[in-house]
């Protein structure tokens, strides 16, 4: 069982610890978000290959969309998943 992090719009160096440390417990790393902060995980991933886990891959990259909201007003909202190691 792989360990997961979610991205939200927390600062981007709370993800990053968050990140470093599940990677610390387990070398399969989830990252996954949604909608506007799909940039951010890139920027955490970034962060963390540059400075802190040097020798870490990205394994696979899924991209989605899912549809949110009530029945009147239902949505796209774009999802990836991307899986490290």
């Amino acid at each position: 069982m792989s360990e997961n992090v979610y991205i939200g719009s927390k600062p981007i160096l709370n993800y990053v610890v968050a990140l470093v440390a599940s990677l610390q417990k387990d070398p399969k790393v989830n990252v996954m978000t949604r909608g506007r902060a799909i940039s951010s995980a890139v920027d955490v991933i970034e962060v963390c290959k540059r400075s802190f886990v040097t020798d870490m891959c990205v394994v696979d990259i899924l991209i989605g969309t899912e549809r949110m909201g009530t029945e009147n007003d239902l949505r796209n909202v774009s999802t990836i998943h991307i899986k490290l190691s």
